[in-house]
């Protein structure tokens, strides 16, 4: 249990550099920049940050402990599976770069235009982006994390929730020192008009995450609720546009009540119809086919099937929103070399689909001791115990162990 407390506290740590929490995590820096040596609130901002991501890990290790008691076969990153969830999150996360742009303003007392201060809303802004922060990371695994969450959903609750606790700690102790203590805080520039421009530039990585949302939206759910998400996509945009309007004219005292109303109006319109439109459709399964090599669906049964008969076997658990496995295709699976080495040992390569939920590849995550994605597995031709790889993979790791489960030399 200890060691797997300290993995998932190392596994935190590391998580805060990993591609899909980038774009979140800019915000928090941009938080702390603001500060200019006040360290009380620099420590309010760290504490409260500290605490959404503490409270969002909680509510998420609850969530998937309560699923897995009642049967469900779900792991790391389970949220992402539902299509209405990442429809949610795409709307958020573009939210927050138009209010990155400057169209509106949460948790600011806006006493000039485009003006950059701390305002009576930054512990609940710092906590939200604490929370955010951690719903984005979960298509992320980092070294270390998997089998902790592995060893976490077979063990008690409490011993589970512990080793959540930990990976949250671990997650959110960066930033939480840096604001903690003035000595590392007075190492970071000194606010002035730059920051202006670094606001609006840190909004592009915000968009980017809202890009690759929609891009998995549309392979979970289909043409239609890829419409009705950009529909509503640009509704909210003229949302955010009117609210920023009622803020100007609340400051200099004219009438505003009747634009915020419509803004609430129109954000009811766009949130009304998800429920009913993002629900997961058939879709083509993941592929990764080459001109040397055919990738074959995953099941259970067909690795049953194929074992121990003088082929090796390599099964590539994925999902298109699991930002570490499309990492891993682009910068080793897909490149030339890898596929050379699997047609040379005539390894067999299945796919295993997690885009949807399946409930067989959470299963074979469990078995394996895994809680979360990415998972290679290579099944040795002769038959004998699999081999798991890295989390983090380059093209030599995977020759390697290809030569070796078919008993070829380098």
């Amino acid at each position: 249990m200890l060691t797997a407390m300290l993995a998932a506290f190392l596994g935190g740590i590391i998580l805060n550099f990993m591609p899909c929490v980038f774009p979140v995590i800019s915000l928090k820096a941009f938080g702390l920049l603001r500060h200019d040596g006040d360290t009380a609130s620099a420590r309010s901002e760290g504490l409260a940050f500290l605490l959404g991501v503490i409270v969002t890990m909680m509510v998420l290790a609850g969530i998937l402990l309560a699923a897995r008691a009642g049967g469900d076969a779900v792991g790391w990153g389970f949220q992402l599976q539902s299509p209405l969830v990442i429809s949610l999150l795409a709307l958020v996360i573009l939210g927050a770069a138009l209010n990155m742009f400057g169209v509106f303003e949460v948790g600011l007392s806006l006493q000039r235009a485009g003006e950059i201060n701390v305002g009576r809303g930054a512990f609940a802004r710092s906590a939200l982006t604490g929370a955010l922060a951690i719903i984005v990371a979960t298509p992320c695994s980092a070294p270390f994390m998997a089998g902790a969450i592995g060893y976490a959903l077979v063990q008690p609750p409490a011993v589970a929730l512990a080793i959540f606790f930990m990976l949250a700690l671990g997650f959110a102790a960066p930033f939480t020192l840096i604001s903690l203590f003035p000595a590392l805080a007075r190492r970071l520039p000194r606010p002035g008009p730059w920051m202006g421009i670094l606001k609006h530039g840190l909004a592009f990585p915000m968009l980017g995450a809202y890009g690759w949302l929609v891009w998995v939206l549309a392979q979970q759910a289909g043409t239609t609720a890829l419409g009705v998400l950009l529909a509503g996509s640009v509704a909210l945009g003229f949302a955010a546009w009117l609210y920023g309007m009622a803020q100007q004219r609340q400051l200099a005292g004219r009438g505003y009540r009747v634009m915020y109303l419509i803004t609430a109006v129109v954000i009811i319109a766009v949130l009304a119809p998800l429920p009913g439109v993002m629900k997961p459709v058939a879709s083509p399964e993941i592929t990764q086919a080459s001109d040397t090599v055919t990738p074959v669906k995953w099941t259970p049964q067909t690795v049953e099937q194929q074992r121990g008969h003088g082929k090796a076997i390599f099964v590539n658990f994925t999902a298109s929103w699991c930002i570490t496995c499309q990492v891993n295709d682009k910068t080793s699976l897909s490149t030339k070399a890898v596929k050379d080495a699997i047609a040379r040992t005539g390894t067999l390569y299945m796919v295993a689909d997690s885009t949807k939920f399946n409930a067989d590849v959470d299963d074979a995550l469990g078995q394996f001791g895994q809680g979360g994605l990415p998972l290679y597995v290579v099944y040795p031709a002769d038959g004998s115990a699999p081999t798991i790889l890295p989390q983090v993979l380059t093209p030599g790791i995977v020759i390697n162990a290809l030569n070796q489960a078919a008993g070829k030399k380098a």
